[in-house]
Formats: C-alpha cells, sequence, structure tokens
C-alpha cells in the first residue's frame, strides 16, 4: 500500500508540465487561462495536468463565473509536503522556473492594465510576450485591445 502510494506520487510529479503548474501555483491562485499565458502551453494541456494534479490531492479548485481557478492546496498529506519541499529545492534556481515567475509578473502587469480576466485577455496576452521576446513593437490593435 505505501509502495503503491509513493510510486502514485512520483509519477505525478514526473512531468514538466505539471512541476511547472504546480511551481507556478505556489505563487499564487492562477485560473487555467493565466496558466495557459505564462506557461504557453494548450488549454487540453493544462486542463489536463491540473486534473491529474488535483486528483492526486495536491491542488483544489474554484469556479468563478466561467473561469476555474486552482490553488495548492493549504493543507496537503505529510508526502505532499515532503514532495513538494523536495522537488522545490531541487529546482531552485532553474532557469525555466525564473522565466516563469518573469512571465507571470508580466502577466500579472498586463492583466491589471486590461482589467480583465479572460481567454481574450490572455491571448493577447500570449502574442505580446512573443513580441516581448522578440524586443518587435505591439501592433496598434493589441496595444490598444490590450489597455
Amino acid at each position: 500500500m505505501f509502495m503503491q502510494k509513493a510510486l502514485e506520487l512520483f509519477k505525478i510529479l514526473s512531468d514538466t508540465s505539471r512541476l511547472r503548474l504546480l511551481m507556478l501555483l505556489e505563487q499564487k491562485e492562477l485560473c487555467v487561462c493565466q496558466m495557459m499565458g505564462v506557461l504557453t502551453l494548450s488549454q487540453p494541456l493544462v486542463s489536463r495536468n491540473l486534473s491529474l494534479l488535483t486528483r492526486s490531492g495536491f491542488l483544489e479548485m474554484r469556479r468563478e463565473g466561467k473561469l476555474m481557478f486552482y490553488r495548492i492546496k493549504p493543507s496537503l498529506p505529510p508526502a505532499h509536503l515532503l514532495a513538494l519541499s523536495l522537488v522545490r529545492k531541487l529546482l531552485e534556481g532553474d532557469s525555466i522556473l525564473q522565466n516563469d515567475r518573469e512571465s507571470l509578473q508580466d502577466c500579472s502587469e498586463f492583466q491589471k492594465q486590461t482589467g480583465k480576466c479572460d481567454m481574450e485577455t490572455f491571448k493577447a496576452f500570449m502574442e505580446y510576450r512573443k513580441r516581448k521576446r522578440g524586443e518587435e513593437p505591439l501592433p496598434k490593435t493589441v496595444r490598444e485591445r490590450s489597455l
């Protein structure tokens, strides 16, 4: 029984997307479209991995209108706490996670400017992020939509 639980726990943590989602959710509660925008992952991939993390006991979710918000459970089982602590320590200084944190900061600022949290806003954010990486100016239509 204990062996099976350990295997299930490590299996959940053996995916890059799930680790990135967990580390992002350690920062704050986020909706699916925010995670898509920050991690530049598709909605089906994000939703599938969030479902697996929720069923495994790491996350809890809440609905707000059409949006689903996720966060790390405030009272995780001891094995989950230990595993999360180990992952956090092992990934300390990881460049991918650093980029994710910077992207989350950009996303939060972008969202404050638009005053919205919806799929259109985060599609615009993803476009903004691509252009920012390429140092290209935003086209007027995206700039107007995002402000």
